[in-house]
């Protein structure tokens, strides 16, 4: 090495700087690889780590959750409430005075036209009764005495045996006679008449629905005794306002529901309208006509409903499956397995059946949630349990109605309840 010139060295330290230079480019791509394998390692393990996504639970609905959107014939006008009154009620009196001897008839019994319901004792009518034909007797035998008599002298008076006068006394002594008979089967028609009326009966058929009398009662002539009622033939008074009273006519078809009857809906047709608008209350009273042939209804129960004057077919959903918190209102259909919320127009609202008329966004055949169904969000997928079916009709209207009896139109575009309180049984999630 000693040997060596200015010039080996020269080179040799070139040769060695170049060799260093090599090593360390080499040592930089070693650890660049090496930090690429590391980041690919840590990557892998981060994925491993993550959870995998998952799929929506699917929500069971039974039939009581969906509703199936049909064609439905939807009525609204005027809400009406009032009492049902029976059109032939009959307060029975005491047509004569006495001790009551016998009652035949208690409340709530059924009795036909003619049935006995008391007895009043007969006490001297029945003498009266004796006295009048033996008076009718005489007067009878007075008369065929007096006929004999005009014969007799009618041949006399021809013969010229007697006068004309003594003719004629004849001739009116047979007609006071005629008279006598006449007055004597008045007396008697009158004391027979007073002793029937001794007996107490129905007035018609019908059910008794008051007694005010017992056995051994003294009462006087215009004594109540009784009330007896038809049910065959009632009907409700009730009011509209003023201002509705274009839309009721005589003949309108009326629905309504009655206490006790929730379950159940009956029909009437508008019979009298009041030409007279009440001024304290701004009411009309109109009085509506009801078969009762059944006899399922009673006097006196309260009944509220609707006077039908609009009437159409379309399709409908019920309130329940609306939700008006947004502006159009939307319905959840069901369409292929999932939740799909439905911008909807509405029309005619049926507030007794608690239906209301869908003009678009929907058609025949759909499937809609109600209740708390309405809370599942779009696009969960659901399942049902049982076939649903169409609009069921509900119990009686939840609007009350107005003053007197009235209530506000319903053929105006429906609100549905506040979808934030929404009913029905809670869906189950598998």
């Amino acid at each position: 090495m000693g040997g060596l010139g200015g010039t080996g060295r020269q080179a040799v330290r070139r040769a060695e700087s170049t060799t260093g230079r090599r090593s360390a480019r080499a040592g930089l791509r070693l650890g660049a690889l090496l930090g690429v394998v590391w980041l690919g390692a840590a990557c892998g393990q981060r994925a491993e780590d993550a959870p995998a996504p998952t799929t929506p639970a699917v929500v069971s609905l039974g039939p009581e959750n969906v509703v199936r959107v049909v064609p439905l014939r939807l009525q609204s006008g005027p809400l009406i409430s009032g009492s049902l009154q029976a059109r032939r009620l009959a307060s029975v009196r005491a047509e004569v005075g006495g001790s009551i001897l016998d009652v035949k008839a208690d409340q709530g019994q059924v009795v036909k036209e003619g049935d006995l319901l008391a007895r009043v004792e007969e006490g001297t009518l029945r003498e009266q009764v004796l006295a009048a034909r033996s008076t009718l007797t005489v007067a009878r035998n007075a008369l065929q005495v007096a006929k004999a008599d005009e014969q007799r002298n009618q041949m006399l008076v021809k013969q010229g045996v007697i006068t004309r006068r003594d003719f004629e006394r004849t001739q009116l002594a047979r007609t006071q006679a005629q008279g006598q008979l006449a007055e004597a089967q008045a007396r008697l028609k009158l004391a027979q008449d007073q002793l029937g009326r001794t007996k107490v009966t129905a007035p018609f058929t019908g059910v008794v629905s008051e007694r005010q009398v017992h056995m051994g009662d003294i009462v006087q002539p215009g004594a109540p005794l009784f009330t007896v009622v038809d049910p065959a033939t009632l009907r409700l008074e009730a009011s509209v306002p003023a201002a509705q009273l274009g839309q009721v006519r005589v003949g309108t078809p009326v629905d309504f529901r009655v206490t006790g009857y929730d379950d159940r809906a009956f029909k009437g047709r508008v019979e009298l309208i009041n030409p007279a608008v009440d001024p304290a209350t701004g009411q009309v009273r109109i009085y509506v006509s009801i078969p009762n042939t059944e006899q399922t209804l009673l006097a006196g129960l309260f009944a509220e409903g609707r006077v039908a004057s609009q009437a159409k077919q379309a399709l409908a959903v019920p309130v329940d499956a609306l939700d008006t918190r947004q502006e159009p209102p939307t319905v959840q259909r069901i369409t292929d397995g999932k939740v799909e919320q439905v911008a909807v127009k509405l029309g005619l609202r049926d507030d007794v059946a608690q239906t209301v008329e869908v003009s678009s966004g929907l058609k025949a055949g759909d499937m809609v949630l109600l209740g708390s169904a309405r809370d599942l969000t779009e696009g969960t997928p659901v399942k049902l349990t049982a076939a649903p079916e169409g609009p069921r009709k509900p119990g009686a209207p939840r609007e009350a109605p107005g003053v007197g009896g009235a209530g506000r139109a319903s053929g105006a575009p429906a609100q549905a309840p506040d979808a934030g309180t929404p009913s029905g049984p809670p869906v189950k999630v598998e």
